[in-house]
């Protein structure tokens, strides 16, 4: 916990400090890559794994999850182009959801997408947020944009963390601040394991 607070304390620092700058901070000079360089790095590693699937575990924090806990959980980075990055996230038999990241200026932006099994989508959804600054190249944090709010208040202060080491772990995490709540799963990048079909809302 006190880890996570220091990383959300200097990143709320980065990006009200306007006179904080570091070279890995660079816009890329590029027309067609915004990104600032960390935020460059992390998406090309992402893109990276692009058609490929792995499991994951649940941390002990959230080993007692209700709707996760127990169930085999499969990470696909299924769907790819310059500029959104799609990937299912299933638990068990449920493959309800859908995690989409996108870039929008120099920012990451992270939505969640959640259909029903006749691929209709679920009353709340698209929810989300962006990053407010270049992150680093192993992590980036989104924190809960209006849109969120407006669709559930209780989510004002969500914020969600991937943290991405290159043929390492994949790893999602959602903490509210000021409450208990916090779920994070772990995904292995060392071994892929066979892609799930019929991703509920795809059309394959």
């Amino acid at each position: 916990m006190k880890t996570f607070i220091s990383i959300l304390i200097l990143m709320i620092f980065m990006s009200c400090n306007s006179d904080f700058k570091n070279s890995e901070d660079e816009i890329i000079e590029d027309e067609e890559l915004t990104l600032l360089a960390p935020t460059q790095v992390f998406w090309d590693n992402l893109s990276a794994m692009c058609g490929k699937s792995f499991e994951g575990r649940l941390d002990s924090d959230s080993a007692k999850d209700p709707d996760v806990a127990g169930k085999i959980l499969i990470m696909n980075v299924r769907k790819c182009s310059e500029n959104e990055i799609k990937v299912p996230f299933v638990v068990g038999e449920d493959k309800s959801r859908t995690w989409i990241f996108t870039k929008i200026g120099d920012r990451l932006q992270l939505k969640h997408d959640h259909r029903h099994e006749d691929g209709s989508e679920d009353d709340t959804n698209f929810y989300g947020g962006m990053t407010s600054n270049a992150g680093r190249d192993t992590l980036q944090m989104f924190i809960a944009d209006q849109e969120t709010v407006d669709m559930l208040d209780f989510a004002a202060f969500n914020v969600w963390m991937v943290e991405l080491l290159a043929n390492k772990h994949f790893a999602y995490s959602l903490r509210r601040i000021g409450t208990d709540r916090h779920f994070r799963v772990v995904f292995d990048l060392t071994k892929e394991v066979p892609a799930p079909k019929a991703i509920w809302g795809w059309v394959d």
